[in-house]
């Protein structure tokens, strides 16, 4: 797993302020692995069940209104979307998986299309996979942590829409999710708790995902 860089001198701090107030620019949607940009910087990718929260979490992150689409329609996001972090850090919004109404042949090209990425991307420095807060670490996200494992990709929980939740039924999710992790060797031991809404969680994550681009 590669070093990770959490505990945050002031510079550092005010480096991720200053990194995610510049330009972050959509660049492509990529739909086969042909269509992949030349691997030049670090990047990190979001994956999640559908309806997660990603875009939400995507917009919030770069404080725009719209960078990433949201839509009350599970599985709009069918390619792997590319963002360009100040040609710092590239981020990657990566298909919703999980929703069981979308056609078995497009979730079986987005799965492809998925782990393909996910073993062979060189400069890939973490998944963050969400998790929806109200539900759980879910069947098809462990299905994609074991992946993770076995290709030796580190990865990170981040907890999304944690203002819809009591307060008690999140300490008790945020410790069963931390005890699933122990058993999870490509896993980062902690979680990140977010609400894009009220913005609890924003500037750590921020802090996070900059400190991948120094590696």
């Amino acid at each position: 797993m590669p070093k990770i860089i959490d505990n945050f001198s002031k510079e550092e701090q005010e480096h991720a302020r200053k990194l995610f107030a510049g330009s972050c620019d959509f660049m492509l949607g990529v739909a086969s692995l042909q269509q992949l940009p030349d691997a030049q910087i670090p990047e990190i990718a979001f994956a999640g069940r559908s309806n997660v929260g990603k875009s939400s979490l995507l917009n919030a992150l770069t404080g725009r209104k719209a960078l990433a689409r949201t839509s009350h329609t599970p599985g709009r996001t069918q390619e792997l979307n590319y963002f360009n972090l100040s040609d710092h850090l590239y981020m990657v919004d990566m298909p919703g998986y999980g929703y069981a109404k979308v056609s078995k042949e497009k979730i079986t090209a987005w799965t492809s299309l998925i782990f393909s990425y996910l073993k062979g991307r060189s400069t890939l420095r973490c998944v963050f996979i969400l998790v929806d807060s109200r539900h759980g670490i879910k069947t098809s996200d462990k299905e994609l942590m074991k992946m993770l494992d076995s290709s030796a990709v580190s990865y990170r929980i981040v907890l999304t829409k944690i203002d819809k939740v009591k307060r008690e039924d999140l300490e008790r999710l945020s410790n069963k999710v931390i005890e699933i992790l122990k058993d999870h060797p490509a896993a980062y031991p902690e979680i990140i708790k977010t609400s894009s809404f009220k913005k609890e969680g924003i500037e750590e994550l921020r802090r996070i995902i900059c400190g991948y681009g120094l590696i």
